[in-house]
Parts: C-alpha cells; sequence; structure tokens
C-alpha cells in the first residue's frame, strides 16, 4: 500500500487532544463512535452481518456452511488425532479498492493477508469460543466447514475491531441444519440433513467468541477506535481480544514504538474491561433485532390469517 502521511502540525494538534482527553471528533480518549449493526442481509449465505462505526469504517461478512471433509493432514499424530474430530473455519478478509487509495496495488494483497491470518488464528485457536468438535458429524469423514467471508466496504481507521465485531453478529445470525446419525451396524455410519429450518441451530459457542480491542498508543496515553489520522500519530498498538467472560484471550502488539510495563499493564485492564461493555452492548443490539424481526413475522402472519378469514 502506498505510505499515508501527516504533517507536523496534524501531528502536533493530535498528540494535545488525545492529552487533554478531547479527539477531534469530541470524543474522549476511550469512546467508540456509534456502532450501527445489522444481520441477515444476504440471503444466499447462511448468516451475514454489517457493521458501520458512525459514518466511517463499514464491514460487511458473510458466512456459508457447508459440507466437507475433515482435515486429516498434519506431520504430528496427535494434532492430526485432534483435527479428525473437529469441524472447520475457513476465514478470508478483503479490503476493497474503492474503501480507500490505500487498498489499492499490490501491497493491499499483503494487508488482507494479514487480516485474514489474525481471524484464522483466533476462531481456530484454543480460545477462539467455536465448540468445532460439534461441527463434526461423522469423525474422520465428515464435517461442517463454516467459510466466513469478510469485505471492507468503507475505511475511516479501525478495521480490525469492527471485523471482529461483524464477524461475532454474523456467526449470531448464522444457523446449521440438525444432522441425524444412523449407524448401519457393519461398521458403516450414515447421516441424514433435517429440511426442517425450525430444527436449525445456531453454531454452539458462537457466544463466547471474543472481539478485539486495538489500543493506539500517542504520546503517553492510548487511545481506541483510532481515526486514520490517529493512526498515523500512533507509536505503537496493542491488540487486546477478550471474551464475554472478561478473559483475555490474545495478545499482539505492533508498530516500531515501544510500551513500557505500566502503561502495559493498564491497556490490558483497558482493554479486557472496554472488550467485556463491548459484547454486551453488542449482544443487546442483536438481541433486539431479534425481537423486531419476530415481533414484524407475528404481524404479517396475523394480517395474512385475517385476510383468508376475510376472504371465506
Amino acid at each position: 500500500m502506498p505510505p499515508a502521511l501527516i504533517s507536523p502540525s496534524e501531528n502536533d494538534y493530535i498528540l494535545r487532544g488525545v492529552d487533554s482527553n478531547i479527539r477531534a471528533d469530541g470524543r474522549g480518549r476511550l469512546d467508540y463512535r456509534q456502532i450501527i449493526l445489522e444481520t441477515g442481509l444476504i440471503t444466499q449465505a447462511s448468516g451475514s452481518a454489517r457493521c458501520r462505526l458512525g459514518e466511517g469504517t463499514d464491514v460487511l461478512v458473510g458466512i456459508k456452511v457447508e459440507l466437507g471433509a475433515v482435515e486429516l493432514d498434519g506431520a504430528d499424530e496427535d494434532v492430526a488425532a485432534i483435527k479428525a474430530k473437529r469441524g472447520r473455519v475457513v476465514c478470508n478478509v478483503e479490503c476493497s479498492p474503492i474503501a480507500s487509495q490505500q487498498f489499492a496495488g499490490r501491497g493491499a494483497d499483503d494487508f488482507n493477508n494479514e487480516l485474514t491470518q489474525m481471524l484464522d488464528r483466533v476462531l481456530n485457536g484454543p480460545q477462539g469460543g467455536l465448540n468445532l468438535e460439534k461441527l463434526c458429524i461423522i469423525p474422520g469423514q465428515q464435517c461442517w466447514i463454516v467459510y466466513i467471508d469478510a469485505i471492507v466496504l468503507d475505511y475511516a481507521g479501525n478495521i480490525l475491531d469492527t471485523i471482529f465485531m461483524t464477524t461475532r453478529a454474523a456467526l449470531y445470525n448464522t444457523k446449521i441444519p440438525k444432522t441425524i446419525i444412523q449407524d448401519r451396524g457393519d461398521g458403516e455410519i450414515e447421516f441424514d440433513i433435517s429440511d426442517d429450518e425450525e430444527e436449525w441451530e445456531r453454531i454452539e459457542g458462537w457466544d463466547k467468541v471474543p472481539v478485539a480491542i486495538t489500543l493506539n498508543k500517542i504520546g503517553s496515553r492510548h487511545i481506541v477506535d483510532a481515526t486514520p489520522l490517529e493512526e498515523l500519530t500512533t507509536e505503537a498498538k496493542l491488540l487486546v481480544t477478550v471474551n464475554k467472560d472478561g478473559k483475555v484471550c490474545g495478545l499482539q502488539k505492533s508498530g516500531g514504538g515501544s510500551i513500557n510495563p505500566s502503561l502495559l499493564n493498564d491497556m490490558v485492564q483497558t482493554g479486557r474491561s472496554l472488550g467485556q461493555s463491548l459484547i454486551q452492548s453488542l449482544d443487546e443490539m442483536l438481541q433486539r433485532e431479534e425481537n423486531d424481526i419476530n415481533l414484524k413475522r407475528a404481524r404479517k402472519e396475523r394480517i395474512e390469517k385475517l385476510g383468508f378469514f376475510a376472504a371465506i
């Protein structure tokens, strides 16, 4: 990606604002922009969601759940034995060139790969939340494969946090068919997939999927939900992944600057607290949206029923 530049005066303006806890857009150091969350936007997907940070960063995630073969490769026998009893999550993140000129050119591929690897490492890791064993249908043979495709439609900073929020919401919106296992008794196992959508269930563990909190060190302070100019002023970043129980699931430091131990501990605790609060707010949004959808569906069914009786 082409290097982005910031003038000394802009850099000084941001530093002074962060130090005074008054950022350029009026937020405090630990304030997020307004989060707008929608689900069920892609009819052909098993689940989908879209998340926007105010009028800025905009991410769309679509999830497709398909049958596939269990992953058996692996040099380590113990690892191979574990994978033989698990389903799979396959991630892909792309930043649309129309979102920002930074996402045009060959360098954008490296950035897309970096974001993809980060999401994949969390969701397929031990702290990813999803119960991958429940996605296995026949050990060593068949499983559900969860394909997660995220696309960044617009960019105004803080991409990674938005991707994790959107992915978690899309997983909430995703349901997989119920499978019925049949043992034929001759060592062969068969399975049927239920066509009754009322029996379909959410992926177990979706609620334990962590969110990402990116803390940007600017001067001697740190902020969250940075804008592009604030990201250019950032000396170092600390990514904290946190689940709904407030457990820190992972840490990753990036950037050329250093973080002293006392500030590092403060940033971790800030990320932990903000992450837990953010998940609570996101879950409340998802529940409200589902309640509204159920209410609209009930009204539609009632109107159709009344119309039927009127016709009689």
